[in-house]
């Protein structure tokens, strides 16, 4: 294969051109570059600069050079966020009102309901593209599998990504679940293997590294680093795989207290706030018996690992921009897409019964391997979750509050940010800040206006205010709800992990959801439920049942 052969050789030409003394010539363009890094299912605090025992260098310095956001928000899962994160619109019209796995029987064929990123709306590359920016993705995508919905289809110029979910992080090309199809596609056109050095983090980094350096113009690029760690399966290679080994064997209630407390010094919340209890559904780490330990144990370790390896490979990608001259001309947003993962490789469809999951080596000795297939589950999904309440799939703070650092030219630096942003502004804040305007019609086609909203000047200090305390922000998926009005929460969390029922949280003093204000509250918590409604009805949510 023709371009199989060309990505193997790109592996090797990527790792001998990033040293500081290596002769790549430099091309600034100018208007900014835009470096986009989504990384999959990380909790709040798992890397340094929010909290985390984790070695993240490189986050923590862009955190340095930049400004970290305390207050971001996501959807519950991949999809819905990226659809957002792309088009700028609310998940239900971009296409992704649910993820397309999950569709209900009522959903199916409903408008916004497509289950790929629609063409009611005009993507980031699109809009870049069109003025005047090269546009690459190397990663998941998670938006569509037809040859219209791919993203060589919508707008990236070179592309090298997986198509589904999740899937194995080596080159077996594994799925997560029996059912899934694994697919990865090379600029549009699907591959049947995988380079034998194939690593996700990595090999997404070598591809966009590579397509950077054959650039022969002055035009800007768009690089978008969707790296699908540390979704499990929980893999990675050495060193990485044996780095964490004993770190965490006192369980995943001492790690959250000590991420909590750790969090309160760094300053990022309400040092007085009640840290929330572990979720009803974790076992007490001694009620485990040693073996369960040791499986726990190891793939937190795993897990651990994964998340300093995709910082190195970051590191990597900065370097070169560094070396090439155009770092400093470039913005760089690194954010996850939703909170930590509570499911366990079993809760995947069709998993339950373990025979799909039975072909894999889960032994403790091999967890983290190729041939291993496991995820870290509920116990540590809390921890990674910290001072907040519940992880994905949930519209808990742990659920839907991730990470989110931007740092570039013109970016104030060292700086933290505890306004609220929901993940639809960050599109129109990036145009803003390169001065490309979004589009009224893309291929003859009108197109939904942006629905987020730009705070790009809050990036340079102009202004220090996003949403007022009269404005509202509002998401759902599968039932879960949530709406924002200042710093009051109205959220309705799902059986079996929550209550099913509205309620009302403070989260200037309880971001850990600890104190329900849905009786002392109860003529704020009826307008929020009914705002709720309302922006339901605008959006097209349709329930999931």
């Amino acid at each position: 294969m023709k371009n199989l052969s060309y990505l193997i050789a790109f592996g090797f030409l990527v790792s001998s051109c990033i040293s500081k003394n290596s002769n790549v010539p430099e091309h600034t363009s100018i208007k900014p570059n835009i470096l986009l890094v989504m990384v999959d299912d990380m909790g709040w605090t798992d890397t340094e600069p929010y909290g985390g025992e984790i070695n993240t260098p490189t986050i923590d310095k862009l955190a340095k050079n930049g400004i970290l956001f305390t207050d971001f928000h996501t959807s519950v899962s991949c999809s819905p966020t990226r659809s957002m994160l792309l088009s700028g619109v609310d998940n239900h019209m971009a296409g992704l009102g649910n993820m397309g796995e999950l569709l209900s029987p009522k959903q199916i064929g409903k408008p916004g309901y497509e289950g790929y990123l629609n063409h009611n709306v005009a993507s980031l590359a699109e809009v870049l593209k069109e003025a005047g920016y090269h546009t690459y993705m190397g990663g998941k995508w998670h938006l569509g599998h037809n040859k219209n919905s791919i993203p060589s289809a919508r707008g990236f110029e070179k592309t090298f990504c997986l198509l589904n979910g999740g899937a194995s992080h080596f080159r077996d090309m594994t799925a997560i679940m029996e059912a899934d199809l694994v697919e990865y596609t090379l600029n549009g056109k699907k591959l049947d293997e995988l380079p034998k050095d194939f690593y996700s983090s990595k090999s997404y980094t070598d591809f966009l590294i590579n397509n950077i350096r054959e650039q022969d113009d002055n035009k800007p690029f768009f690089a978008y680093l969707a790296l699908t760690a540390p979704h499990d399966p929980l893999h990675v290679p050495e060193p990485w795989l044996s780095k964490y080994k004993g770190v965490y064997d006192d369980g995943y209630e001492t790690l959250r207290a000590n991420r909590i407390k750790s969090v309160a010094e760094l300053g990022l919340l309400n040092k007085e706030a009640q840290p929330p209890k572990m979720n009803h559904l974790v076992k007490p780490w001694e009620s485990l018996s040693e073996s369960e330990k040791a499986i726990e144990s190891k793939n937190m370790e795993v897990y651990a690992g994964m998340v300093e390896n995709l910082d190195y490979h970051v590191g990597r990608m900065l370097n070169f921009l560094s070396d090439i001259g155009e770092l400093e001309n470039t913005i760089v947003l690194f954010l996850s897409d939703n909170g930590s993962n509570p499911w366990s490789n079993t809760d995947y469809p069709g998993n339950e019964d373990g025979v799909y999951l039975s072909q894999f080596d889960n032994s403790v000795n091999n967890i983290g391997n190729p041939t291993s297939h496991t995820a870290y589950g509920i116990g540590w999904a809390s921890a990674s979750s910290g001072p907040f309440d519940y992880f994905k799939m949930t519209s808990g703070e742990g659920g839907i509050r991730t990470p989110l650092i931007i740092s570039g030219p013109g970016v104030s630096k060292n700086t933290i940010n505890k306004e609220l942003v929901y993940v639809t502004d960050i599109m129109p804040t990036l145009l803003d800040i390169v001065g490309v305007e979004h589009l009224d019609f893309y291929k003859g086609k009108k197109v939904i206006p942006l629905m987020g909203k730009s705070f790009s000047k809050m990036l340079n200090g102009k202004s220090t205010t996003h949403y007022s305390d009269e404005e509202y922000i509002a998401g759902e998926m599968q039932n879960g709800k949530w709406i924002r009005k200042g710093d009051f929460k109205a959220v309705f969390v799902t059986k079996p992990y929550g209550s099913s029922k509205w309620e009302l949280y403070n989260l200037s003093i309880d971001p850990g959801e600890t104190t329900n204000l849905a009786v002392s509250e109860k003529e704020l918590l009826k307008e929020l439920v009914e705002k709720w409604e309302k922006y339901a009805e605008e959006v097209g949510v349709v329930k999931f049942e």
